[in-house]
C-alpha cells in the first residue's frame, strides 16, 4: 500500500478546490453579465432618444429659419415657403421627391406645424395674439412671430433584451419660435 506523504494530500485536496471554485466564477459572472448589459442596452436606448431628440431641434430650428425670411400674410409664396421648410424639417432638403429618408426614422411631414400671424390653426394651444404685433418692452414697438414644431412624434426603441422590446415614447412637442416679417 502506497504511502502518501501529507504534502501530496494537500495538493489533492487544492486541485479539487479550484475546479470548485473556477465553476462558482462562471456562476458569479452570469450572475453579473445579466445587469451589466440591461445597463448597457439602456445606456444605448437614452442615447439615441437624445440624438432623436437633438435632430428634431436642428431640424425645427432650420425651417423656421428659413421661414422667417417670408411674408405669411402673402399666401401663395408662404404656401410654396412652408412646404419646403416642412420637406427642410423632415428630410434636411427643401425638395421633398428627391428625399429617400427622414432624419429620424418615423417623422412625416404631416408631424410639422407652422403658426403664424396668419393662421394658428395647426397650433391649438397659441391665440393669434401669441404671434402677432408681440409686445418687445419697454415700449420699443411689436413683432411678429413664427412657430415651427414637430408635434405627435413617436420614439420607438429598438427591442433590445430586457428595455421594453417594441414599446414607444412620445416625445413632447419640439418648437422654435423666430421673429417673422
Amino acid at each position: 500500500m502506497p504511502i502518501f506523504s501529507s504534502a501530496t494530500v494537500l495538493l489533492r485536496r487544492g486541485a479539487r478546490v479550484r475546479r470548485y471554485q473556477s465553476g462558482a466564477a462562471a456562476i458569479e459572472f452570469a450572475l453579473v453579465l445579466i445587469p451589466l448589459l440591461v445597463l448597457a442596452f439602456g445606456i444605448v436606448e437614452y442615447g439615441r432618444a437624445i440624438y432623436h431628440y437633438d435632430t428634431l431641434v436642428k431640424s425645427v430650428r432650420s425651417a423656421s429659419r428659413m421661414l422667417a425670411g417670408y411674408d405669411p400674410s402673402d399666401s401663395a409664396s408662404f404656401a410654396g415657403a412652408a412646404t419646403q421648410a416642412r420637406c427642410l424639417a423632415v428630410f434636411g432638403q427643401t425638395n421633398c421627391q428627391n428625399a429617400t429618408e427622414p432624419l429620424v426614422p418615423g417623422l412625416t411631414t404631416s408631424h410639422i406645424k407652422i403658426c403664424t400671424r396668419a393662421s394658428v390653426a395647426e397650433c391649438p394651444d397659441l391665440r393669434t395674439s401669441d404671434v402677432q404685433n408681440v409686445s418687445t418692452g419697454a415700449g420699443t414697438g411689436t413683432v411678429q412671430l413664427l412657430v415651427v414644431r414637430v408635434d405627435d412624434y413617436h420614439f420607438g426603441f429598438l427591442g433590445l433584451p430586457f428595455t421594453g422590446a417594441g414599446a414607444s415614447v412620445q416625445f413632447r412637442p419640439v418648437s422654435s419660435v423666430m421673429r417673422g416679417l
